[in-house]
């Protein structure tokens, strides 16, 4: 089965130069932890909640002056449209991230595919709990 046809598509964005503050009320208004940055078309990167609380509130940034570009992380990791479920599960526990932008052949940002999208949507449970089971292993504090 192809990512299309389990991701979700219309995803919302927020621009670079965005603020931390519009950011955050967009994740809260649309109950997610993670937001695609794109720059017209473009993905140029990602912003968790994570990112916010890590990168800027813990630094002291004033969040209604920092923009967006200054906490997330620009090296995106993704998948084509056109892809396997099976290689989004792969990368995924690969990289120990819960979700993958999608990008068409044209690099255009098209949907994201979620661990719930995998196990809820492409029906293979046991897919699905082996790549939780890896994104969910603890990772090193950093010391």
């Amino acid at each position: 089965m192809q990512l299309k046809h389990v991701m979700t598509s219309n995803v919302e964005v927020i621009h670079p130069d965005a603020s931390l503050q519009d950011a955050a009320k967009k994740m809260r208004d649309l109950n997610v932890g993670s937001l695609p940055i794109c720059d017209g078309q473009r993905l140029v990167g990602t912003l968790t909640d994570r990112d916010i609380t890590v990168r800027a509130i813990a630094e002291g940034r004033d969040p209604t002056a920092t923009p967006v570009r200054g906490s997330m992380t620009p090296e995106v990791v993704y998948c084509f449209e056109d892809q396997a479920v099976e290689e989004a599960a792969k990368l995924m526990k690969e990289k120990q991230i819960r979700r993958l932008p999608v990008l068409n052949r044209d690099k255009r940002l098209v949907g994201i595919v979620s661990l719930g999208d995998l196990a809820v949507d492409a029906g293979d449970e046991r897919m699905a709990g082996e790549t939780l089971t890896k994104v969910s292993e603890p990772a090193q504090p950093e010391r």
